[in-house]
């Protein structure tokens, strides 16, 4: 029962509809008492001679104004309580989201979409159920079940209403140890979905590469096993929950046994009539579902436990990166300065990073060269603030980068990966991601310096094209040029280039560079590539080498230096001869 303290919270906040709505339940737990007792009367009515006309028209018109008034209770209870429910619901789906769109990526490298998918569906609908129907199923079985034993006992016979009673310790006794069986088998069940999910996520996204390489029955094999995995699991669950109503059923059929017996006696010696003995046996009936109720209520509870332990497992996870006192709620401007003396990744004892230093004048370009592995996107990472722990400094305006609020920082970075992510909704409306009410003209200009603009204009629904998932239905090339157009709508005060130019052919590359030399006077750019003619144009070439600089200067002086740069320079001017055909 701890989740509903642990719900506590929420109660407190929706505390007049849970009052109205359990208010509601308590009419309806009283009014059902009426029935029974009214046809024990008339029973007994009918064996005196004593029923006229007038008296069960009386018993039949209060009848019908309880069954009126309990229509009417059980709409409003079902409205508030269950409607709450669902405000639960999107209030926990809010927060987790929201909770999500805070973590840094190191939160997303030890944890599956799928699972967090799951995390968002399942287990927040089960603690829905709690709020729900484990409320309904906990005052329902309180109130209906108090209110009719204290009839019974009042109004008929208490001594028979504590034979009856009896069997009922045993049925709570079994009930709670199901009820914890049922939390560790729910937990384990929701675990294997969270595997499945996950399974099914990464299937879909990479079918085209287990289609490439033939391993669609490879693909299914993995996904069946997990599939009877989950089976297995809430098998074993169901197996459990199957147990509540025999054993509530049997407790109740000994119940009714006893009262038979013992009332047949009580009734033979004048200690009860009949109507009474109909009428006890009618609120017996009665008592069964609010002890059913009870086994549902360990059912609900226990899986609400669980799946709310594993949404605060997430929700407990503090960000690595967060905005520190007094952060400047403004945008930074200026020169950079990038002094770090050694960085880590979590978890990796390899320095990524080490002895780098470099300045990089407002206004300027700036490209940075080297093998994979060799530090180019952990200095970037570092300047989006995706990481921290390092040693040493970026300075940003004058100011460290971390004294800014993430959001402003952020808000004056265009930043294009090399993995380009595009929406499944239009071009229009994915160039215009940052700014959804920007005008039309201020797209078709982005598109245009990104020179996507006739691509786009070729398509049949032009910038109301639906790209598809992740950008399907278009190239290499035309992806990271939206993603490109997407950067430059912002207007950033710098804009970061990963290695972004590597599937469009080299005159769309000089193109789109020319573009960006004209049209971002005064602004600053940082362009790492493998391609050294993306970057020859640069202020700064800054040449990257097992986590270090190892050589700086403009592409002549680096040419001159003839160091590592030559020989990358050298390389690719062959690789150009041979496409060529061997001509030059």
């Amino acid at each position: 029962m701890k989740v509903l303290f642990r719900l506590g919270w929420f109660f407190k906040q929706q505390k007049k509809q849970y009052s109205i709505g359990i208010a509601m339940l308590m009419i309806v737990s009283l009014l059902q008492l009426l029935p029974p007792k009214i046809i024990g009367t008339i029973v007994d009515d009918i064996t005196a001679g004593e029923l006229t006309s007038t008296g069960l028209t009386k018993w039949l018109v209060i009848l019908g104004v309880a069954g009126i008034l309990m229509y009417i209770a059980r709409y409003y209870w079902r409205v508030l309580i269950f409607g709450s429910a669902v405000l639960l619901s999107r209030t926990m789906r809010e927060k987790l989201f929201n909770h999500f769109t805070r973590m840094s990526p190191s939160f997303y490298q030890k944890r599956r979409v799928g699972d967090l998918m799951a995390h968002a569906t399942n287990d927040i609908n089960a603690v829905q159920q709690t709020a729900g129907m484990g409320v309904l199923t906990l005052v329902d079985s309180i109130a209906t079940g108090g209110f009719v034993i204290a009839v019974m006992a009042i109004t008929i016979n208490w001594k028979l209403t504590l034979i009856a009673l009896i069997p009922i310790p045993l049925m709570i006794i079994l009930t709670s140890y199901y009820g914890k069986l049922l939390q560790k088998r729910f937990r384990f069940a929701q675990e294997a979905f969270s595997n499945l999910n996950d399974k099914t996520q990464e299937s879909i996204s990479g079918i085209k590469v287990i289609k490439t390489f033939g391993q669609q029955q490879e693909d299914i094999h993995d996904f069946t096993n997990l599939s009877n995995d989950v089976v297995d699991k809430n098998l074993r669950v169901a197996k459990i929950d199957a147990l509540f109503d025999p054993t509530i059923t049997g407790v109740f059929a000994i119940s009714y046994s006893l009262s038979f017996f013992f009332g047949t006696k009580f009734i033979i010696a004048g200690d009860m009539s009949i109507g009474d003995m109909i009428a006890f046996s009618t609120y017996l009936g009665l008592l069964v579902w609010p002890m059913l109720a009870f086994g549902f209520l360990f059912n609900i509870v226990e899986r609400g436990n669980a799946s709310y332990s594993r949404i605060e497992e997430l929700l407990s996870v503090v960000p690595d990166i967060k905005d520190v006192p007094g952060a400047i709620d403004a945008k930074p401007e200026g020169d950079l300065h990038f002094d770090i003396d050694e960085f880590k990744f979590p978890g990796d004892d390899r320095a990524a990073l080490h002895s780098v230093h470099f300045t990089l004048k407002r206004g300027e370009t700036m490209g940075i060269v080297g093998k994979t592995g060799s530090g180019k996107t952990a200095i970037l990472k570092l300047l989006l603030r995706e990481f921290e722990g390092y040693k040493g400094s970026i300075i940003y305006g004058g100011k460290p980068i971390n004294q800014y609020k993430q959001q402003r920082l952020r808000e004056s970075i265009g930043y294009v990966p090399q993995d380009h992510f595009l929406f499944s909704t239009t071009l229009a409306e994915n160039i215009a991601f940052t700014n959804p009410k920007i005008a039309v003209e201020k797209i078709h200009e982005a598109a245009a310096l990104a020179h996507i603009h006739e691509d786009i204009s070729g398509f049949t629904e032009g910038y109301d094209t639906i790209v598809g998932e992740r950008g399907v239905s278009l190239s290499g090339g035309q992806k990271q040029r939206v993603s490109i157009a997407r950067a430059l709508i912002m207007q950033p005060e710098l804009l970061i280039l990963d290695d972004s130019l590597s599937a469009v052919d080299a005159k769309t590359e000089e193109a789109i560079l020319e573009s960006l030399k004209q049209t971002r006077t005064g602004e600053t750019t940082i362009i790492t590539s493998h391609r050294l003619s993306a970057i020859q144009h640069a202020h700064k070439i800054i040449v990257m080498y097992e986590g270090t600089i190892v050589e700086v200067g403009t592409h002549e002086e680096l040419i001159d230096l003839a160091g590592k740069y030559k020989e990358m320079y050298d390389l690719q001017q062959l690789e150009m001869l041979v496409e060529q055909g061997g001509e030059g």
